[in-house]
C-alpha cells in the first residue's frame, strides 16, 4: 500500500525545509537532524527516576541513561539508531519515557560511541561492554531481571549482535531481543533497496553513505559482527520481536534475519507495518511510531507473563 496520509505529509513537510539529502551532509551535519527532531515532539512523560551514568570501554568511556519506574518489572537495554554515525542520549530521550511508561520496565539507553570517529567494530564492542555493565550493576540502580536487548535500525543491529555474542560467551541470559528495522546485511542491491518507492529519509544512497562512515571496507562486512544475517547458527538465540516497515530498504534484510531465526528454532514474532517508512517507530510525531510502540508493548507483556507462568514458584 502507499504511504499513509502522515507519512506523506511529514516528508512534504521536510522536503520545504529546503533540507539536503543526507548522503551530501557531513557528519556533523547529520548529527543536527536529530536535535530539530527532537523540537518536534517534546518531553516524554514523567518517570520515576532517571540518572545518568559512565560504563568504561576500551579507550575511554560512554554515557548511559537509566530510566525507571516505580518497581521494573524488567530491564531493557536500548541501542539507538542512526547508522552508527549519528545519534544520541538526549535524541531517545522521549522514546525512552515511552517505552518506561507502556512496559513498566526500566529502560537504559546506550551512548556508544560513533563512526567516521570510531569505526567498526567499535560501536559493538562498546555495546557489549554496556550490556555487562547493565547486568553488573542492576541492584544498585533498582531495576532487575530479566533482561531485554532492544534498538532500531543501526541500534537493532547492535541488540542482535549482542544476543548472539551473550550466547556465545555464556551470558548474561537475554529473555527477548526487540529489533526494529534492524540492520542485519550489508548487500546494497536487494529488491528493498533498488525498489524507487523505499528512497525516502533512508534511501540506498543513504545506506551507502552509513556503510562508508562506519566499515570503508566492503569486503569486510559479512563479519557477522556488522551483518548478523551472515552469522553461520542461529540456534539458541533468545526469542525475537522484529519490526520492519513496508517502505523501508532495510525491510528485505529484517525479514531475511526474521526468516532465519525461525529456520534456526528461535521463536520469532514479525509484524510488517504497512504503510510506514524506515525511521517511523522514533518519529513520534507519526501515528504509526504509537501503533509501533502498542505492538511491542503487547509482545513484551507475553513474553514476560509466559516467563513469569514458567517460573518455578
Amino acid at each position: 500500500m502507499a504511504l499513509d496520509e502522515a507519512t506523506t505529509a511529514f516528508l512534504a513537510q521536510m522536503a520545504q525545509s529546503g533540507m539536503k539529502p543526507l548522503h551530501e551532509m557531513t557528519p556533523m551535519e547529520a548529527r543536527g537532524l536529530g536535535v530539530a527532531l527532537l523540537e518536534m515532539y517534546g518531553p516524554g512523560p514523567e518517570v520515576a527516576r532517571v540518572v545518568d551514568e559512565t560504563v568504561p570501554v576500551d579507550g575511554g568511556e560512554i554515557g548511559v541513561r537509566i530510566f525507571s519506574p516505580e518497581n521494573p518489572r524488567a530491564t531493557i537495554v536500548y541501542y539507538h539508531g542512526g547508522g552508527w554515525v549519528i545519534g544520541a542520549l538526549d535524541e531517545s530521550d522521549t522514546l525512552a519515557r515511552q517505552i518506561v511508561q507502556r512496559t513498566g520496565a526500566a529502560v537504559v539507553l546506550i551512548d556508544y560511541r560513533l563512526a567516521p570517529e570510531h569505526r567498526f567494530p567499535t560501536a559493538v564492542e562498546d555495546a557489549w561492554a554496556a550490556l555487562g555493565w547493565t547486568t553488573a550493576h542492576l541492584d544498585e540502580h533498582g531495576v532487575q531481571l530479566p533482561l531485554i536487548v532492544a534498538g532500531d535500525s543501526a541500534g537493532g543491529n547492535l541488540a542482535a549482535i549482542v544476543a548472539r555474542r551473550a550466547r556465545d560467551e555464556g551470558g548474561p541470559e537475554i529473555a527477548l531481543q526487540v529489533l526494529v528495522y534492524p540492520v542485519t546485511d550489508a548487500d546494497l542491491d536487494n529488491a528493498s533497496y533498488l525498489d524507487p518507492e523505499n528512497q525516502l529519509m533512508l534511501s540506498r544512497e543513504s545506506m551507502i553513505w552509513f556503510w562508508d562512515h562506519y566499515l570503508p571496507d566492503p569486503a569486510a562486512r559479512d563479519n557477522p559482527d556488522a551483518s548478523p544475517l551472515q552469522a553461520a547458527d542461529l540456534s539458541g538465540l533468545p526469542p525475537a520481536v522484529v519490526l520492519t516497515a513496508e517502505h523501508d530498504v532495510l525491510r528485505h534484510e529484517g525479514e531475511a534475519y526474521a526468516e532465519k531465526l525461525r529456520a534456526a528454532g528461535v521463536p520469532v514474532e514479525h509484524r510488517r507495518f504497512a504503510g510506514q517508512m524506515h525511521g517511523f517507530f522514533t518519529l513520534l510525531v507519526l501515528p504509526g511510531a504509537a501503533e509501533a510502540l502498542e505492538y511491542v508493548g503487547d509482545q513484551v507483556d507475553r513474553h514476560l507473563a509466559a516467563r513469569a507462568q514458567h517460573s518455578p514458584a
